[in-house]
């Protein structure tokens, strides 16, 4: 467990930097914009393009930078800790989980963002959580039908239909 905690806090650390170099890119289509002016604010608009993932960016690199000082310290449990850090039961649920959201990425490029979300949802709520059938098709339902609200309605950022893009069509017409 202690070294699965550093290397983990490592990754996430250098993943982060990474991500926050990428978000200071100026935007394809405008050439003019130097590096890093776009994670601030925008005069009489908000936030640029690149403020959101800047930021949150920076606050994962400074929580990697606790847990690599914890580890360090070794002030928290798994620091301190012997324990294998991945046993049978946890090598199987890191199968099925990871394998679904491999599913989920797989399917999105067929049956699209908010289809896949449903089967993904369904999937792991029903099979591996062992919800009620109520419980799963009311989540795995909702889940998409606000995401599509959110996204594709209200921040206008349209997301992957895949060959369920025909059933979005009258949608648009009415809240586009």
């Amino acid at each position: 467990m202690r070294r699965a905690e550093i290397v983990t806090a490592i990754i996430l650390g250098i993943f982060s930097a990474y991500l926050m170099w990428k978000s200071g890119e100026a935007p394809s289509w405008d050439p003019s914009v130097a590096r890093f002016d776009n994670i601030g604010m925008i005069d009489g608009e908000g936030p640029a393009s690149g403020w959101w993932p800047f930021w949150l960016s920076a606050i994962m690199l400074v929580c990697s930078i606790w847990i690599a000082v914890n580890w360090w310290r070794k002030t928290s449990p798994p620091s301190r800790s012997d324990e294998v850090f991945l046993d049978a039961y946890g090598r199987r649920m890191l199968l099925l989980v990871g394998g679904g959201l491999i599913g989920f990425m797989v399917l999105i490029q067929f049956i699209g963002f908010y289809a896949g979300m449903f089967i993904f949802l369904f999937y792991y709520l029903f099979f591996l959580g062992r919800h009620s059938v109520f419980r799963t098709l009311a989540i795995s339902t909702g889940t998409p039908i606000f995401c599509f609200f959110f996204f594709d309605v209200a921040m206008r950022i349209v997301l992957p239909k895949g060959v369920t893009e025909p059933l979005f069509l009258p949608l648009y017409k009415i809240f586009l």
